[in-house]
């Protein structure tokens, strides 16, 4: 056998670990720290995103939401899926917006969202709203239409439905469809 000192004895060299117990235990707790921030900014990035007059319709659609007795989360901005606006001059727009609600680990009514994580054991909800705005405002009338529902539930009648109605919205105004306009996927 080889020993590196030559005396015939073994050598020890001590090993040195950059983190006891107690170290790595800190270091874990600060990593899921960190990770939980990062995912509940996340959370919230979406929205920051999004256009203030599309903003406005999400607000509408969760204040619906969170009205509803059945609701026991609180629910975020998940994402788009379609948005489309015309604007046909004198600082009004017709603004549709499909998207995605999505539950979170807060409770109903929570005040400050920005710690809520998103929950991935319940359905999303899946939303469409149109509605009329004047200088950035969502005007009353027409009535605003807002139309949410759980994801799984969502059939082929519900979706012709919320585009008839949104297409009767600019109709009603003599503007062009709101689906046929350019917007963004």
């Amino acid at each position: 056998m080889f020993f590196p000192d030559g005396s015939g004895r073994s050598v020890h060299f001590p090993i040195t670990v950059p983190f006891s117990g107690r170290n790595m235990a800190a270091l874990l707790l600060w990593l899921l720290s960190a990770g939980a921030l990062f995912f509940a900014s996340d959370a919230n990035e979406a929205y920051k995103r999004l256009p203030e007059a599309y903003k406005k319709g999400v607000d509408l659609a969760l204040e619906k939401l969170s009205s509803h007795a059945g609701i026991q989360h609180h629910f975020l901005f998940f994402r788009s899926l379609t948005q489309s606006d015309i604007e046909p001059g004198f600082d009004v727009t017709y603004i549709y917006h499909h998207f995605y609600l999505k539950a979170t680990k807060c409770q109903k009514g929570t005040v400050d969202s920005s710690a809520c994580q998103f929950r991935n054991d319940r359905p999303l909800i899946d939303c469409a709203v149109c509605y009329k705005t004047f200088r950035g405002e969502i005007e009353q009338e027409p009535k605003p239409y807002v139309h949410c529902v759980h994801k799984p539930a969502l059939t082929e009648d519900m979706k012709t439905s919320r585009v008839d109605h949104c297409n009767t919205l600019g109709y009603s105004s003599g503007s062009p469809t709101l689906l046929a306009s350019t917007g963004n996927k």
